[in-house]
């Protein structure tokens, strides 16, 4: 008999919020192991609430939320750590260290996940640094690095706990289109070479066109998956 995938996100009829107010109406959404998901939809309609909702840093409204096991509603804060260790999230603005190395941005991640060893860091972040091709820039500061290669130390970043998932909120935002392309591949390559499933917030309906999803459009304060094209 086959095995019944478990999905790494299943929201049903969830509201979604941004401080009390409600953002997004009755959310059904359901993302499976190696699939890659849109969420698309003007600016101020709710796209990085749901992230926000997916990661425990804004709580669910009514309805019912998982994400990687963990349920949303009545989640326990001394369990969202431990949440947060089975997704990795990459934002649009990098949000990395200035005050410390590459490395060192890694390390903190790894101190902060639960990890003590110093070699087994070492070699966790020499792995994950060679998977985004930035083995060469360990010891470089944020700002000697251009804004593509940040976003690439900030994908190692959600990597270096092996994650069953990866959120990204406008990932390509603030590059140009050569590099925001060389980071697409990058992630669809992690998509389909290690399963992970990636949840994109993007305005750009051009990236769903280069590299296929599932897409899912925020209008009028509800959040449909649109039919998939014949």
């Amino acid at each position: 008999m086959e095995e019944k995938l478990v999905p790494v996100i299943s929201f049903s009829d969830a509201d979604i919020l941004n401080g009390e107010t409600t953002v997004v109406y009755g959310l059904d959404m359901q993302v499976f192991p190696s699939e890659m998901v849109y969420i698309v939809g003007k600016v101020g309609t709710g796209k990085t609430s749901i992230i926000r909702t997916i990661t425990a840093e804004n709580r669910l409204g009514k309805g019912s939320g998982t994400v990687c096991g963990y349920r949303l509603d009545g989640l326990r804060s001394k369990d969202v750590p431990y949440l947060r260790r089975k997704l990795g999230v990459v934002f649009q603005d990098f949000q990395l260290l200035m005050d410390r190395t590459v490395e060192d941005n890694l390390a903190f991640v790894l101190k902060a996940t639960g990890w003590k060893e110093k070699r087994l860091m070492d070699e966790r972040i020499k792995q994950t640094l060679k998977s985004v091709d930035m083995l060469t820039k360990a010891h470089k500061m944020p700002h000697q690095l251009s804004g593509g290669e940040q976003q690439r130390i900030a994908i190692a970043r959600a990597l270096l706990n092996e994650p069953e998932l990866i959120v990204a909120d406008e990932p390509t935002g603030n590059l140009d289109d050569e590099t925001a392309d060389g980071i697409l591949r990058l992630l669809k390559s992690i998509n389909e070479k290690r399963g992970t499933a990636i949840v994109m917030v993007t305005h750009n309906r051009s990236i769903c066109e280069r590299y296929p999803g599932r897409i899912y459009e925020i209008r009028d304060e509800v959040c449909r998956e649109h039919a998939a094209q014949p």
